[in-house]
């Protein structure tokens, strides 16, 4: 795994605000913070988070080495004092945060960080990071292995992602939204998922013919042979010059081809004449993969067209996430805490969609008991009880006219201890477990909220309490 010391990966006004607040007397003071995000990428309707392993290995390696300290001298504007503090930096306070892999919306509580303004403040730049990096790609991938249905997806992006980091770790994300496997080795390594890949077209380009090249890798790779076939003509000379090659290696071996793969062209016309050729040929087994600036929209499409394909690589449009390419998560303080009593802070903007809701929080999803389907989030205060047996009244906190109360619910609170008082007390589950997880929370949402066009808005209700408060700081 990867054991790189992020501590320096923050914001400058990060540490100046540290330095300010150990100045100023107020770095103990106990605050609250959230993470949370504003919109949805590409319009849908909902996001997938990813990335909180990262930020717990993050968190567990915080300190500042020497080095770094004297950088921070060299910009004379840093108390002695405050460097000598920064020495002995860990973090030890408590974080809550919803299991990675889980469908989230707009606004609500995703990580709340609870601790010492010197520790809770510096943390922001690191951890938003990770949250918005990986769950735009968990995002993106998710959209596109729902409109693959039951057609496989692997992530080919690596050598479009921006940069190193930006390719590993948006593999891994992209295993957690649904995809199949990745291109990119290190992700693999580091990750334990599969890792997949055959040739390019400079290898077809090396030999004599394409059949030369074609009979070449049938030899090296018996068992698991899938031939590029777009260099120069796919009807013509790519599946022909594949099914001869298949014929005189394979073959006589009794052994069978893994597959060929198109790259370009029309996916959809070339798929099915493929498919064509090869089933003439005795080869119905043989797979057809496809790859070539593929996205959700493009899939869905050459699949209504009827195209013949058992699985698609995905690389730019996913790993980049081209349609929409920014993840809107915040960090913003939401409390303080002075002798045992939380006292909720808010951010005020004209924009409304900037105004955060204050408090120490609890997010819960309500489920439908008789076909656990999703019926809306709920945020209330942290210590506030829903009773499932009695009816609840829903109401949307920007449009409160619009009331529903529900009954014969289930009740899940999404967050879960990960750092209490700086120890880390969670267990990470597997990233397969993870993809599984995801996939299970994306069928518990009704089928108008996942759709790719005009999804049906979900909704993200406020508790009557925490409403008043909210509504209370505004009107001050």
């Amino acid at each position: 795994m990867n054991k790189k010391n992020y501590t320096m990966m923050c914001d400058f006004y990060e540490l100046t605000m540290l330095n300010g607040y150990f100045e100023s007397g107020v770095g103990d003071q106990i605050c609250y913070f959230d993470v949370f995000f504003r919109t949805i990428p590409d319009e849908g309707g909902f996001a997938i988070f990813a990335g909180l392993k990262q930020i717990i290995e993050y968190v567990e390696r915080l300190n500042f080495a020497e080095e770094d300290i004297t950088f921070l001298r060299s910009k004379k504007i840093f108390s002695e004092k405050f460097l000598s503090y920064l020495k002995n930096f860990k973090f030890q306070g408590d974080i809550y945060a919803i299991p990675e892999g889980t469908p989230i919306f707009p606004n609500e509580p995703v990580i709340t960080i609870r601790g010492k303004a010197l520790e809770v403040q510096f943390m922001e730049t690191y951890i938003l990071s990770e949250f918005n990096h990986q769950s735009l790609i968990a995002t993106k991938a998710n959209r596109i292995v729902r409109a693959a249905g039951q057609v496989g997806v692997s992530e080919f992006g690596a050598r479009r992602a921006h940069g190193a980091d930006a390719a590993i770790y948006g593999a891994r994300a992209a295993y957690i939204g649904g995809c199949t496997g990745t291109s990119c080795t290190m992700a693999g390594q580091m990750f334990d998922f599969p890792v997949v890949g055959t040739m390019a077209h400079s290898w077809v380009q090396m030999f004599k013919s394409e059949y030369a090249a074609f009979k070449k890798y049938c030899e090296i790779y018996p068992t698991s042979a899938i031939l590029l076939v777009d260099t120069f003509n796919v009807v013509k000379s790519g599946v022909p010059n594949a099914i001869k090659a298949f014929d005189e290696v394979l073959k006589p071996r009794g052994l069978r081809p893994v597959g060929i793969r198109l790259d370009s062209g029309d996916i959809a016309y070339l798929s099915k004449k493929a498919r064509q050729l090869l089933d003439e040929a005795g080869y119905e087994d043989c797979k057809i993969f496809a790859s070539n600036s593929l996205d959700e929209h493009i899939i869905r499409d050459i699949l209504f067209q009827g195209a013949k394909i058992d699985s698609f690589g995905v690389g730019e449009r996913l790993i980049t996430s081209k349609s929409n390419p920014v993840f809107d998560g915040v960090y913003k303080l939401v409390a303080i805490e002075h002798q045992g009593t939380i006292i909720p802070k808010i951010k005020i903007s004209e924009n409304i969609g900037k105004i955060t809701t204050p408090h120490y929080k609890k997010l819960v999803r309500l489920y439908d008991r008789e076909n656990n389907k999703a019926i809306a989030d709920y945020i209330c205060l942290h210590d506030e009880v829903i009773d499932p047996t009695q009816p609840l009244e829903l109401f949307d906190p920007l449009s409160t006219w619009k009331r529903k109360t529900i009954i014969d619910f289930v009740v899940k609170e999404l967050q879960v201890p990960i750092f209490k008082k700086g120890v880390l007390v969670y267990t990470s589950p597997t990233l397969s477990e993870m993809r599984t997880y995801c996939s299970e929370q994306v069928n518990t949402l009704w089928d108008e909220v996942t759709r790719f066009e005009s999804p049906h808005r979900y909704y993200v209700d406020l508790s009557e309490k925490l409403w008043a408060i909210k509504d209370e700081m505004l009107k001050k």
